[in-house]
């Protein structure tokens, strides 16, 4: 398509359409008559290649092309609103913007209710989605799902990547209450567990990508030990449920392992050798550290996950 003979206006319509699925009510949207709705559906259709909808009955159908030009023209809609309204016009009270953040489901256990409840009270019309990451490269999720913000451990991140610390995350090791081996061990909740009998234990451990190793893993292997891994799985709420109905043990971060012990029915112990807390960053696309809506979300979000912070050692400030 020759971006130079399209009449962006025709951009406008489209995302009505998607939203209202009516010519009419899409011309009621932007203040158009149903006529001229239709007549520039027509020319999107010849410009774009595709019928775009399919009449239902009353409703207007999306096709599937149309249906993936949704979300990222919406977003680009919004871009160009907050771009054009100048930097500081952005009005949480009145925004319908939506918007993505990617991390793993700690997040979505320990973030997401939170700012469910901010938005309540201060952006009613904002929507929010937690993603999942793209495997194997983080950082791709930013571009290939248009995310607003990912939350990623720290790694060497590409020079288009704006970055800000958040919080570290320190490691309990769980294990279901009465378990048979810690106590005839001995071993009460809250103190370290002998490194012999961590060692010895069966491990679960969160991957993504089936890693058997993780930071627990490099604290022993410095002294000369290793746990025994026996299972992995994707997501914390896999690991800690899969702890609280067996024998297996897992190390997690902290302050989730406070949020849900109560709830699953764990106890919580001391790993028996010291492990680098793992420093989460907020990283997002240059592009946006300017804009206003953003801004608030990542202020909004960084206020939150702050408070994850208490109790660690102080966030780098570099």
């Amino acid at each position: 398509m020759n971006l130079s003979s399209f009449d962006l206006n025709l951009l406008r319509v489209l995302d009505a359409l998607l939203r209202e699925n009516s010519t009419v009510r899409a011309g009621a949207r932007i203040g158009l008559s149903q006529p001229a709705v239709s007549a520039a559906l027509g020319r999107l259709r010849n410009a774009l290649g595709d019928p775009l909808f399919i009449r239902q009955g009353q409703r207007l159908v999306p096709t599937d092309f149309a249906a993936s030009l949704a979300l990222p023209l919406r977003r680009t809609l919004e871009d160009i609103e907050e771009t054009l309204a100048g930097p500081g016009a952005f009005h949480p009270a009145s925004s319908t913007a939506t918007f993505r953040i990617s991390g793993t489901d700690f997040f979505a256990e320990l973030l997401m209710p939170k700012i469910a409840r901010r938005i309540a009270s201060e952006a009613p019309g904002v929507k929010v989605q937690l993603v999942d990451l793209v495997r194997d490269n983080y950082v791709e999720t930013i571009e290939k799902y248009l995310v607003d913000f990912a939350l990623l451990p720290r790694m060497e991140f590409p020079e288009w990547i704006d970055t800000k610390p958040v919080f570290h995350s320190s490691f309990a090791v769980i294990a279901r209450k009465g378990h048979p081996r810690l106590a005839r061990a001995a071993v009460a909740p809250g103190s370290t567990v002998p490194i012999d009998l961590f060692c010895d234990l069966g491990h679960v451990l969160m991957s993504p990508e089936g890693k058997m190793k993780s930071l627990g893993d490099a604290a022993l292997a410095k002294i000369g030990r290793q746990r025994r891994v026996v299972m992995t799985v994707p997501f914390f709420n896999g690991v800690y449920r899969t702890v609280a109905d067996s024998d297996l043990v897992a190390l997690i971060p902290r302050q989730l392992a406070l949020k849900v012990a109560d709830a699953v029915g764990l106890d919580l112990y001391l790993p028996p050798v010291p492990i680098e807390p793992a420093l989460l960053y907020m990283v997002w696309h240059k592009r946006s550290s300017g804009n206003a809506a953003h801004r608030w979300l990542r202020d909004t979000a960084s206020d939150i996950l702050t408070e994850l912070n208490v109790g660690e050692r102080p966030l780098p400030t570099g």
